[in-house]
């Protein structure tokens, strides 16, 4: 217990974070599917339907801040950082150990908040009035998002400060790995972000407890300010799960594709910063339905367009990059391919919603749904699960069945797009989101919908079957990887400590 417990090492620090992560990703994927089996059709049986809206909430809680961010910032930066620069670990180990302990009270306040008498019904964005309610499963649910913020903040910092102080390169744009740039540009929008967040739900607990009247108009509060300092955070927060996913692409892509480096790494490192700064400016996106007048609708409807510019370039990066080698199919190519296609749909459909005027017959349907699940449900997480395949012989010195591993993505490519296609057939017909019933046209739609939430969770299983399978077993991996330090040049590299580390230790 105590190597756990009080374990320094970036390495046992990240594999907690990944256990953490997948439980969680459990959990909000179990919720999903009871989601989509109350509206396979239109007989519900949900005789409380304020724990279908507690669901709802939970779920989206769950999957992005408990499920994407310990596993894409806290799993890989941790394992891979120290490695890419070639340092021992990074630069404050107490506090990292401290950043990861913090998510699992904060895991537990936020599912203990299920259990009690009021439910939290608001939906992930915690709009006052809905949110100003007394009750406690909302000052559980807002206790929880501060514990993991504070978290956030302190990992975003340790790797920040690592990569400045402790990298022999020096930041020097040609040896920094694009996996580090990325990390190092979402840490910033996370320093920039969660205090904003931190300040609104704060507002929300003096609403509740002390009467205060920030967000009641009945005491010249005003309940749009939380939304513009929620989506100040909010979008941010989009940049801040698909950033590290696409250093985590960029790294596969030059490893599978046997290339020196990806086609155009200084652009791509430009077109971050850019997608990192653009984000803040364009919060207001969300909002259009509010009443803002003509000239703020122009604006933020073409600070979103221009985003698609940087978005574009590393899109057409990579597929120079996949362009002009003989195509193997293995694994990681077609997780590549799938994570270029999904990401690209999902990109498309957000500049239709960006604008003003679609957005505005759009806003709150289930194409606002189906847009943010094809960047996220196949963005993120498809970036996720080629990562781990891709980085699993270095976390457990085994190897995956390749031929399994394709069965699995053909089904699950399959699934999840079976899943939120017909999404935006329902959102065009005006199905709104959050509803428990339906017309009984959409029953269709819905009805091929649910059917992929139980495939996917079905091929889900099968993958994490596959995991444990690999570790169980007694054949071990030897390999090499072209890249970095002698640590990715050794066969079998100890998963206990980090080669330089070692090297310090034999030295002295």
């Amino acid at each position: 217990m105590k190597k756990w417990m009080y374990s320094t090492n970036h390495k046992n620090i990240s594999f907690m974070y990944l256990i953490l992560g997948m439980w969680s990703g459990m959990m909000g994927l179990s919720m999903s599917m009871i989601m989509r089996i109350e509206l396979m059709n239109n007989n519900n049986n949900f005789n409380f339907s304020m724990s279908y809206y507690m669901m709802i909430t939970i779920h989206a809680l769950l999957m992005i801040f408990f499920m994407t961010m310990p596993i894409i910032i806290g799993t890989f930066s941790n394992w891979l950082i120290p490695l890419m620069m070639s340092s021992s670990d990074l630069i404050y180990p107490r506090m990292n150990n401290l950043s990861m302990w913090i998510l699992f009270p904060s895991l537990m306040m936020l599912m203990l908040s299920m259990f009690t008498k009021n439910k939290i019904f608001t939906g992930w964005t915690l709009y006052p009035p809905l949110s100003v309610q007394n009750s406690s499963s909302i000052n559980m649910v807002i206790l929880s998002i501060h514990l993991n913020g504070l978290s956030s903040l302190m990992s975003s910092m340790n790797f920040m400060i690592s990569m400045i102080n402790m990298n022999s390169n020096k930041m020097n744009l040609n040896n920094l790995s694009l996996y580090c740039w990325s990390i190092i540009i979402t840490s910033m929008l996370l320093i920039m972000s969660i205090p904003v967040l931190a300040s609104g739900i704060t507002m929300i607990i003096l609403d509740h407890n002390f009467n205060s009247m920030f967000f009641n108009p009945m005491g010249n509060g005003n309940p749009i300010l939380f939304q513009h300092m929620f989506w100040f955070f909010g979008h941010p927060e989009v940049y801040i799960l698909i950033l590290p996913g696409f250093g985590l692409m960029s790294q596969i892509m030059n490893q599978e594709t046997g290339k020196l480096e990806i086609f155009s790494k200084l652009n791509m490192i430009y077109a971050m910063m850019s997608i990192g700064i653009l984000g803040f400016i364009v919060w207001a996106h969300h909002m259009f339905t509010i009443g803002l007048d003509i000239d703020t609708q122009m604006y933020f409807m073409s600070a979103t367009m221009i985003i698609a510019v940087p978005t574009s370039i590393k899109i057409f990066s990579w597929i120079i990059t996949l362009n002009g080698n003989k195509m193997n199919m293995s694994p990681m190519i077609m997780w590549s391919m799938g994570f270029v296609m999904m990401f690209s749909m999902g990109g498309l459909t957000g500049i239709v919603l960006s604008n003003s005027i679609i957005d505005m017959n759009l806003h709150d349907t289930y194409y606002v749904i189906a847009h943010f699940h094809y960047v996220l449900s196949m963005g993120v997480v498809f970036s996720i699960l080629s990562s781990l395949i891709f980085w699993f012989p270095l976390l457990t010195n085994t190897l995956m069945k390749t031929n399994m591993l394709k069965i699995n993505f053909i089904n699950m490519f399959f699934s999840i797009n079976l899943t939120f296609f017909p999404q935006h057939f329902m959102g065009l017909n005006g199905m709104p989101r959050r509803y428990i019933m339906f017309v009984d046209h959409l029953t269709l739609w819905n009805s091929i919908s649910s059917m992929g939430s139980m495939s996917t969770i079905l091929f889900v299983m099968m993958f994490i079957s596959m995991m444990m399978e690999s570790m169980m077993s007694k054949q071990k991996m030897m390999f090499k990887f072209k890249l970095f330090n002698q640590e990715w040049m050794m066969n079998s590299p100890n998963l206990f400590h980090s080669f330089t580390e070692n090297n310090i230790v034999s030295m002295k």
